[in-house]
């Protein structure tokens, strides 16, 4: 009996330790150069703004977190006015390649000028989201 109860401990802790940055927007370092750096080929590549940011999600019709994540982004982005695209990894494996989307949902975040500034694995919440655009949008 205590052992069923101490795997279940164990088991509780391995999956929150597992899972503890889901959702959670990383700032990713801006550099001049590489494919997350505003060239003109990535920013063509996904479809990117050059008036504001945009919101890139990576989904997948058969992944079912990935609806939280259009719910979110399609809420704050409309709320903002900013720009969001979706690309289906089914249908887009090279952008996932390019981008190195592991695991879905992800979601990534561009400058005006292209630079990837934000990532984040998992869903966001509304607020994280929001609290990210908004020094962009300036």
């Amino acid at each position: 009996m205590i052992a069923i109860v101490a795997g279940c401990a164990l088991a509780g802790v391995i999956g929150w330790w597992l899972n503890r940055r889901a959702g959670v927007l990383r700032t990713v370092a801006v550099s001049d150069s590489g494919a997350d750096a505003g060239d003109d080929t990535a920013a063509a590549f996904l479809g990117l703004t050059s008036s504001g940011p945009t919101v890139v999600h990576f989904s997948a019709p058969w992944c079912g977190p990935c609806a939280g994540v259009r719910r979110v982004v399609d809420n704050v982005c409309d709320e903002l006015g900013v720009a969001h695209r979706e690309i289906d990894i089914d249908a887009d494996p090279a952008a996932a390649r390019r981008f190195s989307v592991l695991s879905l949902p992800t979601t990534l975040i561009f400058d005006a000028d292209g630079r990837q500034r934000y990532r984040a694995a998992g869903v966001p919440t509304a607020a994280t989201l929001r609290s990210a655009l908004q020094p962009l949008l300036a």
